[in-house]
């Protein structure tokens, strides 16, 4: 079998007026639905549309809210996603949907205004089977914006091109996605056994079937971060037990970048340790000197930590700047653990309950 250098196939490019499918995976997402499928909506697109709406297990009042936006506009069809994982929400969307190119969207997310235009105009100028752009991270609490803030940092999230910026061109990833549906069918969907980071993989295979996949800076889609230091934890310990899940998977072709929350949680452990061995007097004179080495990469952090949040990029306010001397370290400490545990045990019983209520029934 030919094996395909990532990049040398081009993907096929449909009639402009072919139609286009927006697909949405959605749990729990009364705050923010309406205005995510109003930004779908009101999307400039050549010929049909059409918004699949996945609708997982919601105990609040989003499927309620979906009915109405259904009623109010033909475009809009609902399907029901009870297993509520993502990929899965995903796939039956796309099986359920008509037109052959895709366009996924988050229920905690908005498209700007041009974005589907633009980005088809990039798929057919590159003829890539996926382009993305930047997540545009934004709060409407002090903590919610101090938290949008580190998402667009290359402090917060390590510098990802969706998350900071970049230039056009070859991607390793798509934040979210405007994609061919014929490569979506050839390469075999997403997969549905990983419940985070389905996106990196399935871009993954994309690329190795020699197809290429594009990152456009002009390219924008407004998303809203966890509003809850709990849910924040949650969603970055979940997200980082699947990493871990991938490298185990797939080990070298994971950026070195998703190693350093890992290393952090590490430099932390040893740290402590050596404290309570200096305290309980098992270390002392010149071996706790030298011992006391292991301190200074968490030193080094820290004074990074410390002048992001007290400069203008971690936001205008004194209290977004006290939220970020939290938020930042919770991010890389509960991904870092979560991926410490995904890479020595694997992530197939973990579920993200960040946007899980205490009613809401597991898959």
């Amino acid at each position: 079998m030919h094996v395909h250098t990532p990049g040398e196939r081009d993907a096929p490019v449909p009639a402009p007026d072919a139609g286009v499918s927006f697909v949405m995976p959605v749990l729990n997402e009364e705050r923010y639905l309406e205005a995510s499928v109003a930004s779908v909506l009101t999307q400039d697109v050549d010929g049909p549309s059409e918004l699949i709406l996945a609708l997982g297990p919601s105990t609040d009042g989003t499927d309620a809210l979906a009915r109405r936006l259904a009623a109010g506009d033909p475009r809009v069809r609902l399907i029901s996603n009870p297993d509520a994982d993502i990929p899965i929400g995903l796939n039956r969307a796309i099986a359920a949907s008509a037109y052959p190119t895709i366009v996924r969207v988050d229920a905690h997310s908005a498209l700007e205004p041009g974005y589907t235009r633009r980005a088809m105009a990039t798929l057919a100028r590159v003829r890539a089977a996926n382009v993305g752009g930047v997540m545009r991270a934004e709060g409407r609490t002090p903590f919610q914006r101090a938290v949008a803030r580190a998402y667009n940092s290359p402090i917060g999230l390590g510098g990802g091109a969706y998350h900071s910026g970049g230039s056009d061109g070859p991607a390793e990833s798509a934040y979210l996605g405007v994609m061919r549906r014929a490569v979506l069918d050839e390469v075999g969907g997403f997969d549905e056994s990983i419940r985070r980071g389905e996106d990196w993989e399935l871009n993954l295979r994309i690329r190795r079937a020699g197809y290429r996949v594009w990152f456009d800076p002009d390219l924008a889609v407004a998303y809203w971060p966890r509003e809850r230091w709990s849910r924040l934890v949650r969603q970055f310990r979940s997200t980082g037990t699947w990493r871990g899940e991938l490298v185990r998977r797939y080990g070298r072709r994971n950026s070195l970048r998703f190693f350093a929350p890992p290393a952090l949680v590490v430099a932390v452990a040893v740290a402590f340790v050596v404290a309570m061995l200096q305290l309980t007097g098992v270390l002392h004179g010149v071996w706790s000197v030298i011992a006391s080495l292991v301190y200074l990469p968490l030193v080094a952090y820290l004074a990074v930590v410390i002048g992001y949040a007290a400069g203008g990029r971690a936001g205008p306010g004194i209290r977004e700047r006290l939220w970020a001397l939290l938020v930042v370290p919770s991010m890389h400490l509960a991904w870092g653990t979560g991926f410490l545990g995904g890479a020595a045990r694997g992530a197939r019983e973990n579920v993200d309950t960040s946007r899980l209520r205490r009613n809401t029934p597991l898959p």
